[in-house]
């Protein structure tokens, strides 16, 4: 009955959690979730007032199906100011979302068993939206030696004459790691010299902490540019994650592919989130500023207290709102009888009987492994980690 496609796609780990931590609230019971991948802030007042405007004022129309022209303009002033990336209007694609983007993208790209390189571990949707379209996913296994990120030796395991891409994202999730320049450039020349393109997804880029700087491959030189597709967004930067605006640059001919395969599809993304997106992008930024100086601090203390914990590790996170937590020392032990055979009996264990809501590592390709979000409350943070500690200290 359904397409052999449709049944390849497995159904996303995070949102079976997360409507199992609702269920359950929705009983009456106190759940602390972790598995939110969204801010826990409110859209910044002078974004919203946009589109309240926007809707007082009448747009509430179609647009062209790619975007608005202001959006887009505001989009390639953002990418120059940001990036030091010159884009014409032309070259840019805006969507509902970067999921959708992603999705246009490997729309656009591939072809019946083309292969798309992506390293592991990887967001959950990447190897989906691949199969989605007729595509193979192709592994390159990480791990915490190498900061979860890849080299040029990897690439070239994993390369065949059927390689038509590479997912690359940074700051990543889940890890939270960033790759610096001079890695990005041994990585854009293998592509260069393979003939493989970029999909940079660039959706942390503002979410950097320390020391750290983000570097979007696109920025190595104008040949990289012309093979990478750049995947963002205003969802994690802005906490507007239900206005549904990501956006795409690339070539002129990419984007124009992929516009007429959005008009046939979605036609364009909301028009009254547009409006609020060119008040992000183009409005003041000390709201970017505030939300990272709180995700900071909350990072801090959720790596400092998870490492105290006994069987528990993690590298502490540059980017993004994740920590990624190694249950190696864990796995093989048991919960009251039941044996921990890997991160999604642990994260089932610890949703029933402490009532604290994580993402089991599988849907990154990480069966060791647990995702915790730092989008959440100090409070929520503090009394769930409370919990996974008293549920850590029991198993045996």
């Amino acid at each position: 009955m359904f397409s052999e496609k449709a049944r390849a796609v497995n159904p996303s780990p995070t949102i079976l959690i997360d409507s199992k931590a609702k269920e359950m609230k929705a009983q009456g019971i106190d759940i602390i979730g972790f598995g939110a991948g969204e801010p826990d802030f409110e859209t910044p007042r002078h974004i919203k007032e946009a589109g309240i405007k926007a809707i007082n004022d009448g747009d509430t129309r179609y647009t062209p199906a790619a975007g608005t022209l202001e959006l887009k303009e505001a989009i390639c002033h953002k990418l120059a100011s940001d990036n030091n990336l010159n884009y014409e209007p032309g070259q840019i694609v805006v969507s509902n979302g970067a999921k959708h983007s992603l999705n246009n993208a490997l729309n656009a790209l591939l072809n019946c068993g083309d292969e798309v390189i992506i390293p592991s571990p990887y967001w959950v949707s990447y190897p989906e939206l691949v199969k989605l379209h007729g595509g193979a996913p192709v592994f390159i296994e990480t791990s915490a030696k190498t900061f979860f990120k890849i080299d040029n030796t990897d690439l070239k395991k994993a390369y065949s004459n059927k390689s038509k891409a590479l997912i690359l994202n940074s700051p990543s999730n889940p890890t939270g790691q960033i790759y610096t320049k001079y890695e990005l450039k041994d990585i854009a020349q293998f592509c260069y010299d393979h003939n493989l393109i970029i999909i940079a997804d660039d959706i942390y880029e503002k979410l950097i902490y320390g020391n750290n700087s983000h570097t979007s491959i696109a920025e190595i030189d104008k040949t990289i540019q012309d093979i990478t597709i750049l995947v963002n967004g205003v969802s994690k930067s802005y906490a507007m994650t239900g206005w549904r605006i990501g956006y795409t640059a690339s070539t002129a001919k990419i984007a124009s592919v992929m516009a007429n395969i959005q008009g046939h599809t979605t036609s364009n993304p909301n028009t009254i989130a547009q409006k609020a997106a060119v008040a992000a992008l183009l409005g003041p930024q000390n709201c970017v500023e505030e939300m990272l100086s709180a995700f900071n601090e909350r990072k801090k203390y959720m790596h400092n207290r998870v490492t105290e914990i006994n069987g528990l590790n993690a590298l502490e996170p540059m980017g993004a709102f994740y920590l990624f937590i190694n249950l190696r020392d864990i796995i093989g032990k048991s919960y009251q009888g039941t044996p921990i055979e890997n991160g999604d009996v642990f994260s089932t264990l610890l949703l029933e009987h402490f009532q604290v809501a994580v993402v089991p590592g599988s849907g990154f390709g990480a069966d060791e492994y647990i995702r915790l979000s730092f989008a959440t409350s100090q409070e929520n943070i503090v009394e769930g980690l409370n919990r996974l500690e008293s549920f850590v200290a029991l198993i045996n």
